[in-house]
């Protein structure tokens, strides 16, 4: 699952980060709300966290403007004011929450997962291809009888070619999606993981491949011969 999470005091965007990433969510995570509407517009999330007191847009303006434009991943507010006036606002502007400062993290990732449960379009948690599945909660690739917890970025790397089947994916478009677009790695952790990756696949037993196109990117195929 990716989010985008927008927060411009430091302390609070690394914590709750940390927190995202280590429950296996993937998240660009931006500091102000410019960048949160740039961010929005030019990749695909499953669910946007956005703290209204941000400088350059407020998250209501961001929201506003996300609305207005037929936006419809689904928003948790946060902020540090409890009014109820407040609350109203956000949710008349399209939110599909509101979780108002402080706030423990356990809250937090519940009020996410109830988030992602009421998207429009759903994904399920057990991702298919072929005889390989993929649980999005624990991050368990499985197939036949055989079953391996994966790495984060094995992870990332798999749900992202699973939710693309069929789909060629540059290198550059896999580096960018699965390490983020402030990364510093270079496409040479990209090769890596995808020969780890295939390692794993063929532990499993499972006859779905990440094939390779020269000079365009990687796929995800499967049966016999993919």
């Amino acid at each position: 699952m990716k989010l985008l999470y927008a927060e411009d005091e430091a302390a609070m965007a690394e914590a709750v980060t940390d927190i995202l990433n280590y429950h296996k969510y993937s998240v660009d995570t931006v500091d102000n709300g410019r960048d949160a509407l740039d961010y929005a517009r030019n990749e695909h999330y499953d669910g946007i966290i956005l703290d209204v007191m941000m400088p350059k847009m407020s998250g209501f303006e961001v929201l506003r403007q996300l609305r207005a434009e037929g936006d419809k991943t689904p928003v948790l507010l946060l902020t540090a004011k409890s009014e109820v006036e407040d609350r109203i606002e956000g949710l008349d502007l399209g939110a599909d929450d509101y979780l108002p400062k402080p706030f423990a993290m356990g809250e937090l990732l519940a009020r996410v997962r109830a988030m992602l449960r009421r998207r429009e379009d759903f994904t399920p948690n057990i991702l298919k291809v072929g005889d390989l599945s993929l649980n999005q909660q624990n991050a368990e690739a499985s197939c036949g009888g055989k079953s391996a917890i994966l790495p984060k970025q094995e992870y990332k790397l798999l749900e992202l070619l699973m939710l693309n089947r069929g789909i060629c994916l540059s290198t550059e478009d896999i580096l960018v999606k699965v390490w983020g677009y402030d990364t510093e790695s270079d496409f040479g952790v990209v090769w890596v993981t995808i020969s780890t990756l295939r390692k794993r696949l063929a532990a499993l037993g499972s006859t779905v491949q990440i094939k390779a196109r020269r000079g365009v990117g990687y796929l995800l195929t499967e049966g016999e011969g993919a």
